[in-house]
Order: C-alpha cells, then sequence, then structure tokens
C-alpha cells in the first residue's frame, strides 16, 4: 500500500516521507504542492472524520498543534499571514491545512483562499515536492518544532 493511501496510518509507521515530527497532538507533514513555499499540514495521532470525533483534550492539542506548526512557517518561511483550513469535503478523514500567505501573491488571489487558486497548481510539478528544492525549506520547520516545541 502506497503511504498515500493512508497519510495518517503512514505518518504513524514512519512510512510518509512527507513527515516533518511527530507532535503532541498529531504529525505535522510538509505538502506535496509547495506553491505557497511552507505550505504543511496537520494529521491525528488516530484516524477520526473530523474534530469533534476527537475528546475536548484531544481536539485542544490538535488546534494548539495546528497553531504552534504555523509559528513554524512564520519563522521558516516569512509569510504575510497563516490561513488555518479544515474542511473534511473531499478526503473523509481530520486533517488541518496550514497555508502561508505572501505579499507576492496578487490582491485578487490574497482574499480569497487557496482552493480558488487554478487546480492546475495541485498539480504543476514545478511546484511538487522535490527534496532538492525543498528539503532546506522542510528541515528548518523540523528545527523550529525541535527547539520550541
Amino acid at each position: 500500500m502506497s503511504w498515500r493511501n493512508n497519510r495518517i496510518l503512514s505518518a504513524i509507521n514512519g512510512s510518509n516521507p512527507m513527515l516533518i515530527k511527530e507532535l503532541k497532538g498529531g504529525n505535522v507533514v510538509f505538502g506535496d504542492v509547495q506553491f505557497l513555499p511552507g505550505y504543511c499540514v496537520l494529521l491525528p495521532k488516530r484516524e477520526v472524520s473530523s474534530l469533534n470525533d476527537l475528546s475536548l483534550e484531544e481536539r485542544t492539542q490538535f488546534l494548539q498543534d495546528m497553531s504552534v506548526v504555523g509559528d513554524a512557517i512564520i519563522n521558516v518561511c516569512n509569510p504575510s499571514r497563516i490561513n488555518y483550513d479544515i474542511l473534511g469535503n473531499t478526503d473523509k478523514f481530520l486533517h488541518a491545512h496550514i497555508f502561508p500567505r505572501y505579499n507576492w501573491e496578487s490582491e485578487e488571489r490574497k482574499k480569497m483562499p487557496v482552493w480558488l487558486y487554478d487546480q492546475s497548481n495541485w498539480f504543476d510539478k514545478e511546484t511538487a515536492y522535490n527534496s532538492e528544492k525543498h528539503d532546506s525549506m522542510k528541515n528548518a520547520i523540523l528545527k523550529y518544532l525541535d527547539k520550541s516545541y
């Protein structure tokens, strides 16, 4: 089974190559695409369909971890802001998207959710994760999380 078929289990068992670090409430992984450099996803420590399926304690820790990943991205990538997104409309498992937003984005894009970018961005080979291009950023995020959390 490919790690992409079960991202949560593959993060838990260490076979997800996008894994950055296990945190108290989840596992942070680097985004498959980096058209917004530093994009990460937080996966829960167990498979659930929504945030509300976690206990209050687990929920609190997951959301705290999500914000700390945002801190790491701010520290490493210097975006203008961070957008946090928990949807579950397509992938029916809990996961939180952590998107850096940048001043270099067009004015029109800055005001809109990331999902309104052209769909080609999600499959563009130029911005797809590439260890040579992206590992220094991924490792800097890890270093921040190791130091701060």
